[in-house]
């Protein structure tokens, strides 16, 4: 049985079940008995779903909306399978992401060249496409209503050029894929969450990451809700030190932008040092070793994200 982490306003939260608990999160938003789902990780993800809005005592039919922070497999992977599952839904998605929501192969594709064909059938199946007539290409400023709430699309580039953070008017709380970086609460201490940047390839863009962290700041928000992983409060403190990370990583990677063919394993034991001091900053409680196994991905794609942006030219 799925365990619904209830928050105020109708805002819930459950793990999805993506490769290890506590990674993804899927949120509902619930108001009037309408349901925006927001994020949906992969295809394996959809029962979890489907076994949330039971505990709530909905039915598929009352989702209306399906939104889409980006097209990131790991929080769009099961779009195309939920919008068969959610008859009346129509799925929100940044203009630069609907292409690939209508042809998911390219998407497909670039993981198959990350992972090899049978790794990625085994975290996503066969995507589905997503007819035209069922998606909303959501600009800046895009305002939604839900049962008489109203929610509202932000451009939120910096991760990728197709994300969107989305507003919630009613509880003043902010769904923000990964632009506000990654929040795992294996890494809490007394519920005092820590957040580490995401600079994974192959859309990082350092500056406009900051521009974007700092318009979620602007909201002055009691709350956000990440994907990875959920509700984080504190935001004020916790954006300073994105901030700060976000400018560390950098130094990392240009402290290695001659390093050769060894400069993305640099880079990878560079951020393992900076992480190791953030653990010690943070008083994270987790033997190095578990702590590790937490980040170990996600550094691994920072590290790859760093290297593909030394690569690329700089503007003026």
């Amino acid at each position: 049985m799925v365990e619904l982490l209830h928050y105020e306003h109708g805002i819930y939260a459950f793990d999805a079940g993506y490769i290890r608990p506590q990674l993804a999160a899927i949120h509902l938003i619930v108001e009037n008995g309408q349901v925006a789902v927001v994020d949906t990780a992969s295809n394996a993800c959809l029962p979890r779903t489907l076994e949330a809005l039971r505990v709530l005592g909905l039915t598929p039919a009352r989702v209306a909306w399906v939104v889409l922070t980006h097209v990131h497999l790991d929080h769009a992977g099961g779009a195309g399978t939920m919008m068969q599952a959610f008859p009346e839904a129509r799925l929100i998605v940044h203009p630069r992401g609907a292409r690939h929501m209508a042809d998911p192969s390219r998407l497909f594709a670039a993981v198959q060249a990350v992972y090899g064909d049978e790794e990625a059938h085994h975290l996503y199946g066969d995507l589905l496409p997503v007819a035209a007539d069922r998606m909303i290409s959501a600009g800046d400023g895009f305002e939604f209503d839900l049962g008489g709430r109203t929610l509202v699309c932000l451009d939120t580039p910096g991760h990728a050029r197709h994300h969107l953070t989305l507003l919630d008017t009613r509880s003043g709380g902010l769904f923000t894929g990964d632009i506000f970086g990654l929040s795992f609460r294996e890494l809490d201490v007394d519920g005092r969450p820590s957040v580490i940047p995401t600079t994974s390839p192959t859309q990082f863009e350092p500056e406009v990451m900051h521009q974007s962290v700092d318009r979620i700041l602007s909201y002055r928000p009691e709350a956000l809700y990440l994907t990875h992983f959920s509700r984080v409060g504190d935001v004020q403190r916790l954006g300073s030190d994105l901030h700060r990370l976000i400018e560390a990583h950098l130094a990392v990677a240009e402290r290695e932008r001659d390093s050769g063919p060894e400069r993305e394993a640099r880079i990878l034991a560079g951020l393992w040092a900076l992480i190791d001091a953030e653990a010690m900053r943070q008083g994270w409680r987790l033997a190095p070793k578990q702590w590790r196994e937490v980040l170990g991905s996600d550094i691994e794609l920072n590290a790859q994200g760093l290297d593909d942006w030394l690569d690329q030219p700089r503007s003026g």
